[in-house]
């Protein structure tokens, strides 16, 4: 709505012509005149309004400001046609066809009929036989222009048209159903029985919003609680209670607000145990970051400037240490993962019920953030511990270690395959060239320069090469050692660490074959030979370590490279697996369970104190108001719902 002054100057003439483009739509459009203004005595004693409106404009946007209405389905189409013109060019009648094609909900009605030529009437068409209609037509008769003129009034308006009804020779059998009061009544009782139909869907309707709003209202809270001291009390040990069961429930998977889109709770913390935490250890590579040279580097470091003919076994506790500890930054990263998933249950918590008390609210948040916090630092430092106690004690005797016989026999099977396929090979090459050059086949399956071959053969020390045999190495994993001159004691106990590692009885010098003592001579004399020694300290950079480019492995240096991954291997899978054992369940215990279990007190110790009952319950002002608005809807559907009862 738009009121628009008009101000005309001194100027203007006399009469002045105004020209408007006017559009019909559904909205109230008054134009006034203000003579409040300077130029009062200015404006002439009449104004002279021209209207320019386009026909075609015109009816364009009265059609559609028309069908606006009569395509609605629940709408009663009134079509309107004088009697004296040809129903065949009611517009009414067309736009009510073309919406309402079977005439279910179009009522005829038809003016005029006291204009009509004499000798016709309009029977037919009231009857319905000219253009059926589901509600039929009926006739009226309007006051006339002089009617209007002189002030007729309504009341004998009526009689006079109930007069002509009666004794017109055609209508006088049908005035019972023609004229403006049955019009009306028919009009009424369409209404009424539309409504009817749809009582029962609408009480229905309104019956579910009430329901909704009262839940809705009801999440809010009760504003009575929370306004008078007496209950201030129980209101706050009730929404402590609440949030304390629903930060339980949630960890145990029983709670009603379990979401159905995503992991979260209990079931987020197995997730993280199994799948994270699980699939980050299994990541882990044993040696995945020591190199040969690293193993060498600690193979000689660990023997200081004496020789040895075996290796030390401090060698494998000082590099499985390393790779144990390997395992820390995973765990703890476990312990950050289950707590962040404490703390979020703890945010979902509560519910409106609760977060219609801001104050309340941060204070519960804050309880319960300050109580995993105390519990992460213990769970943290056990989490740490555990580690620490792994690498504080390297336990060889462990029933699942493999043990050196164990690694010796299996790296024996692995080195005798291969020597057998470098053989297979090697044969295959050597049939080969002697065909082509006329060379003498080797016999045996052997080729000349095999020997050179650090795979041909599978050597401890040049003192061990020609006694010690597969055969040997197996009988050192099960336990057993093949007798050297029957009187040879130093393999009683099993394998590897006794054996190889020399840690424990040494075989005494006197008890091996003379053949094997010479070679042995032989090694050490040679050991100490001035060009290879000279050769061996160019190897040796200016820090100490190894370069590889300028040390090639002999072939026990590279049989001891392989044990020591083996023994590491076979120790950090067995510490792995404890710790992917050990490490959930710590947490378990120490970080979820013990703050499950202690929620609720801490929470009543810390809040339920009387002086703090007015400033938790200060209540949201938004919240309220939105109370306030569902309180108000709540009452018009139940005042709706009380009207449809009566109806109906």
């Amino acid at each position: 709505d738009r009121e628009i002054p008009l101000f005309c100057p001194a100027t203007l003439p006399v009469s002045a012509s105004i020209s408007f483009r006017m559009s019909l739509k559904s909205v109230n459009f008054w134009l006034g005149a203000c003579r409040n203004s300077p130029y009062s005595s200015a404006w002439p004693s009449s104004f002279s309004y021209q209207l320019v409106i386009s026909p075609l404009i015109l009816k364009k946007q009265t059609r559609n400001l028309i069908l606006d209405y009569i395509t609605k389905p629940n709408s009663i189409i009134l079509a309107v046609s004088p009697a004296n013109v040809d129903l065949v060019n009611s517009e009414s009648l067309k736009l009510a066809k073309q919406v309402d094609p079977e005439g279910r909900r179009t009522i005829g009605v038809l003016t005029k009929l006291d204009l009509m030529d004499a000798g016709t009437n309009a029977l037919e068409i009231l009857t319905g036989r000219v253009l059926p209609l589901k509600l039929g037509f009926i006739g009226v008769v309007n006051r006339s222009q002089q009617d209007i003129v002189g002030n007729k009034p309504m009341s004998e308006a009526l009689k006079a048209e109930a007069e002509f009804f009666k004794h017109h020779p055609a209508y006088k059998s049908i005035a019972i159903r023609c004229g403006t009061p049955f019009l009306a009544k028919t009009l009424n009782n369409i209404l009424m029985n539309h409504i009817r139909e749809r009582l029962p869907d609408m009480k229905t309707r309104i019956n579910t919003l009430i329901g909704q709003t009262q839940q809705e209202l009801t999440s809010y809270g009760d504003p009575v609680l929370s306004g008078k001291g007496e209950h201030r009390s129980s209101l706050i040990l009730k929404l402590l209670n609440k949030f304390a069961n629903d930060f339980i429930s949630s960890i145990d998977g029983t709670s009603r607000e379990i979401s159905t889109k995503e992991l979260c709770g209990g079931a987020r913390i197995y997730y993280i145990f199994n799948n994270v935490f699980g699939t980050a250890l299994e990541s882990i590579n044993p040696c995945g970051n020591l190199s040969t040279q690293d193993i060498r580097i600690a193979i000689r470091n660990s023997t200081g400037p004496r020789p040895s003919l075996f290796v030390p076994e401090i060698a494998f506790d000082l590099l499985v240490k390393p790779q144990i500890q390997l395992l820390e930054p995973p765990s703890l990263r476990c312990v950050e993962l289950v707590y962040d998933e404490l703390m979020k249950i703890c945010h979902n918590c509560g519910g409106k019920e609760v977060k219609q008390y801001p104050r309340l609210h941060a204070k519960l948040l804050e309880v319960v953030s300050d109580l995993l916090r105390e519990r992460l630092t213990p769970t943290s430092d056990y989490v740490e511990s555990l580690i620490a106690i792994q690498r504080a004690y390297i336990n060889t005797n462990h029933p699942d270690f493999i043990g050196g016989g164990g690694a010796i026999s299996d790296l024996v099977k692995r080195m005798e395959r291969r020597r057998k396929e470098h053989e297979k090979h090697n044969r295959k090459t050597n049939n080969t060239s002697s065909i082509n050059t006329h060379h003498p086949t080797l016999t045996n399956g052997s080729a000349a320069g095999l020997k050179d071959d650090p795979l041909d053969v599978l050597t401890i020390s040049d003192g061990y090469k020609e006694s010690t045999s597969s055969k040997d190495f197996a009988a050192l994993s099960n336990g057993t050692s093949t007798p050297v001159n029957n009187s040879a004691s130093w393999a009683q106990r099993e394998g590897f660490l006794t054996y190889f590692f020399g840690s424990g009885n040494k075989p005494e010098r006197t008890s091996l074959p003379e053949q094997q003592i010479n070679r042995a001579n032989t090694y050490n004399k040679s050991a100490i030979d001035i060009g290879e020694l000279e050769r061996k300290l160019a190897g040796v950079n200016l820090n100490g370590s190894y370069s590889e480019e300028s040390h090639n492995l002999t072939e026990q240096e590279e049989m001891e490279t392989q044990l020591i991954r083996s023994l590491i291997t076979s120790y950090f899978n067995i510490v792995r697996k404890m710790v992917q054992d050990v490490v959930p369940k710590a947490i378990m215990h120490l970080l979820v369970n013990n703050s499950r279990e202690s929620v609720q007190n801490r929470l009543v110790a810390e809040l339920y104190k009387e002086d703090l009952f007015v400033d938790l319950l200060q209540e949201d002002e938004n919240l309220a108001s939105e109370r306030q608005k569902c309180q108000t809807m709540l009452d018009v559907y139940k005042k709706a719902f009380e009207i449809i009862n009566e109806a109906m």
